[in-house]
């Protein structure tokens, strides 16, 4: 089997470039399905920490990366979404968030929010014994007692402690929730969901997501409409107060293009 990977070919949400070397590395097995990016990227073509395999071989001997808490000595493991990074040595922390185009970007974050991990819950059933399997987006699990995940519903994201897996919030899939978008066309975009569109029979559900400020509050402006399965709920701390404003900014001033495309087309 190839270790390697045609740069044209890999997912979207991989931040490589496509059209300078041919191959990139191909991710190993492990959590996020084909949507899972190798270390060896992260740390090569978005940190720039090393410069090729062998500088990130050495580096992880170190055992001072840590991803979601445990460290890492395959360059091929995959990273993904909301996977907690962690350098040690650097005092760095990172967790992986949503950015325009599906892409995966790097959001820095302190100790503290290193300490745990978001997970959506994609589906919930009954194992043996009597206990309830919680399956996450990034292919992990978490058996509880039938009585305490009673409490947790699918689409609902629970913070999971990364020393030892205990539940740290949980966040309810709601109308109201504040959830980012991590697919589609709106990946990256942040908003709180005003509708819920329920579809009969087997078609998606939609919803419809206003926009919100740094703070995380409700605010003038275009929301947008996703497919259901393309967002996760959050709370205010994931929220990068800077890119928030960035996004309005753009939104202002597309307004302002189309409005004067307009008026222009009156003349």
């Amino acid at each position: 089997m190839t270790k390697h990977q045609k740069r044209l070919s890999v997912p979207k949400s991989w931040p490589v470039e496509r059209k300078t070397d041919t191959f990139t590395v191909k991710a190993g097995a492990g959590p996020h399905g084909e949507a899972g990016v190798p270390l060896l990227v992260v740390l090569r073509d978005v940190l720039g920490y090393v410069d090729d395999r062998k500088e990130a071989r050495y580096a992880l001997d170190q055992d001072t990366v840590l991803v979601n808490g445990d460290p890492v000595s395959d360059e091929t493991r995959p990273i993904g979404m909301f996977d907690i990074v962690a350098f040690t040595e650097r005092g760095e922390y990172f967790r992986v968030f949503p950015d325009e185009g599906g892409r995966l970007a790097l959001s820095s974050i302190d100790e503290d929010a290193a300490g745990s991990k978001l997970n959506k819950i994609e589906d919930k059933h009954h194992v043996p014994g009597g206990d309830v399997q919680l399956n996450f987006h990034d292919g992990t699990n978490m058996l509880l007692s039938a009585e305490e995940a009673a409490e947790y519903g699918t689409g609902d994201s629970l913070i999971v402690g990364n020393d030892d897996g205990s539940i740290v919030a949980h966040f309810t899939y709601e109308e109201g929730a504040l959830v980012t978008a991590v697919s589609g066309q709106h990946a990256g975009d942040i908003g709180r969901i005003e509708t819920i569109q329920v579809t009969p029979g087997s078609g998606d559900n939609n919803v419809i997501v206003e926009p919100v400020g740094p703070d995380g509050e409700p605010v003038e402006g275009d929301g947008f409409e996703t497919v259901e399965d393309y967002v996760v709920v959050i709370d205010e701390n994931f929220i990068d107060a800077d890119a928030v404003e960035e996004a309005a900014e753009d939104a202002a001033e597309a307004a302002d293009t189309a409005d004067e495309v307009v008026e222009g087309g009156d003349d």
